[in-house]
């Protein structure tokens, strides 16, 4: 795979952070022969956080995998990385080349329809560093993922299709939110992998 340069990419964000999508990286068959292979292979969990100080498990389902037993917090939940499987190291790579990023670790997310969503957050979590580049490959159901500025709430919007990359890095995660909204008229499950690079690594 040819790696695509960012710089011939437009960035999405009108000013404050870069985020780019690559379109579809995958073929039709790779991404539906990766999906399958993750739904049963992964060591799918369900997500816990915390809320008011109250522990919420989700429906949506979520995997940790890393080149080391990285440990990553975040909703105030330590998880600790599985090492890749070689279907997560085959999509690694491919992301790579895309990017032209390395990354060490995936967090794995599972969503069983469009009932299942993520609320507005930010990855600013400290073992991510200052400036984490997040890519994101999706696989299964296209979803609307949405993007909005802390200060001004202007928001930004693009459908994830299956075998579709994006990627966010620079001040993205200081100044913008992201959601992925739920929809009802979603009825198929989607997987979405995060690469990411843990900076810090706890003992």
């Amino acid at each position: 795979m040819t790696k695509i340069e960012t710089f011939s990419l437009e960035n999405l964000l009108p000013y404050g952070g870069e985020t780019f999508y690559f379109g579809k990286i995958l073929t039709p068959t790779e991404a539906e022969h990766y999906f399958q292979q993750l739904l049963h292979s992964l060591d799918w969990k369900q997500d816990e956080v915390i809320i008011f100080g109250k522990r919420i498990v989700t429906k949506r389902k979520t995997a940790w995998y890393g080149e080391k037993e990285y440990e990553y917090t975040y909703s105030k939940i330590t998880r600790k990385a599985k090492l890749w499987t070689p279907e997560l190291k085959a999509l690694k790579q491919k992301v790579e080349e895309c990017t032209g990023l390395p990354f060490n670790s995936c967090l794995v997310n599972l969503y069983h329809s469009g009932e299942e969503g993520m609320s507005w957050h930010s990855d600013a979590e400290a073992e991510l560093g200052k400036h984490p580049a997040i890519a994101s490959l999706s696989l299964g159901a296209e979803r609307k993922f949405v993007l909005k500025h802390r200060e001004s709430k202007e928001k930004v919007s693009v459908d994830l299709e299956n075998g579709s990359l994006l990627l966010m890095q620079g001040e993205t995660q200081r100044n913008w939110l992201h959601s992925l909204p739920k929809t009802k008229k979603v009825k198929e499950p989607r997987i979405n992998l995060t690469f990411r690079n843990i900076k810090k690594v706890k003992k």
